[in-house]
């Protein structure tokens, strides 16, 4: 049984939630052989570490430029710049050992060590879905909802993603998942080049001040997930695939099936759950706290 939210999606929305399930599928495959596969490259342990922090440097840089400009400049080719990036740093990855050509494409690149979302992927898209949500046809409490199959779409490709992973590096070995990672970058450039006008902002709306109320809650939340992430960073998913290889000999394959729990905890029904709990309250409000969605509580 389809659920109502997603029923009356048009295609832009699908097609949103399918270029998600995409990418974070490769995010989640790369993420677990990403390491073991630098590793067979000849990087040291201390290399290794320096080209992930880089690469998170560098995504937070690239990702925080590309969405400032993504309603002047147009969110597909926004969407489109990512993807061609995410394919770039998975060639490169694939096709040469130099460790400063390695720094540099993951540095510029998008790679994901943890399986999470990286990019300027998240943010353009959750604007775009709440362009393309029907005002007329989604009530005002599934576009809640909307967003939470959106989160549990990503959380369930992750989980097969990892899955998967341990299954095609004893087929494809490592670079194979490295090239298929690559590949799906390209899949997402013609999957954004298919989204309609509509999850463009059309019509120019004035720079909008950021302060008040609104930059305290701003303020507060980014603290709050700064926090989470940077404990995250202390167990990112490479390292921990890394860690059982030389800890306990456990080999990619059977690593690969601890992971897909923790990237599905809670996402099924707490996602949802949660979406209905909030909808009392404040019912447009969304879990992406986008400025569309939320339109009543933009005045408060």
């Amino acid at each position: 049984m389809i659920p109502g939210a997603l029923r009356a999606l048009p295609r832009d929305g699908l097609l949103l939630l399918l270029l998600r399930f995409t990418r974070l599928f490769a995010y989640g495959a790369l993420s677990v052989v990403l390491v073991l596969y630098l590793t067979t490259l000849g990087l040291r342990t201390q290399q290794i570490g320096l080209l992930l922090t880089l690469t998170l440097v560098g995504d937070t840089a690239i990702s925080l430029w590309l969405t400032t400009r993504a309603d002047r400049i147009g969110r597909r080719r926004m969407l489109i710049v990512g993807a061609l990036l995410m394919a770039a740093a998975g060639l490169v990855l694939a096709l040469t050992r130099n460790f400063l050509v390695l720094l540099i494409a993951g540095t510029i690149g998008v790679i994901s060590p943890s399986g999470n979302e990286v990019g300027p992927f998240l943010p353009i898209e959750q604007a775009a879905l709440a362009h393309v949500v029907p005002d007329h046809v989604v009530p005002d409490e599934e576009r809640t909802a909307v967003f939470g199959w959106y989160t549990m779409t990503g959380a369930f490709a992750t989980a097969l993603g990892s899955l998967g992973a341990g299954m095609l590096s004893q087929t494809l070995h490592y670079r194979g998942v490295v090239i298929l990672y690559a590949a799906l970058g390209l899949v997402l450039v013609l999957g954004f080049s298919r989204l309609s006008v509509a999850t463009e902002l059309t019509v120019p709306h004035p720079r909008a001040r950021f302060g008040g109320r609104s930059r305290s809650v701003v303020q507060r939340l980014a603290a709050l997930f700064a926090l989470d992430s940077f404990a995250g960073g202390f167990v990112v998913q490479s390292f921990a695939a890394y860690w059982f290889y030389l800890r306990f000999g456990v080999n990619v394959r059977t690593c690969s099936r601890g992971f897909p729990p923790s990237s599905l905890r809670g996402s099924p029904h707490a996602l949802v759950w949660f979406a209905r709990w909030c909808s009392p309250t404040c019912p447009q409000t969304s879990c992406s706290f986008s400025y569309r969605s939320c339109r009543p509580c933009r005045s408060r």
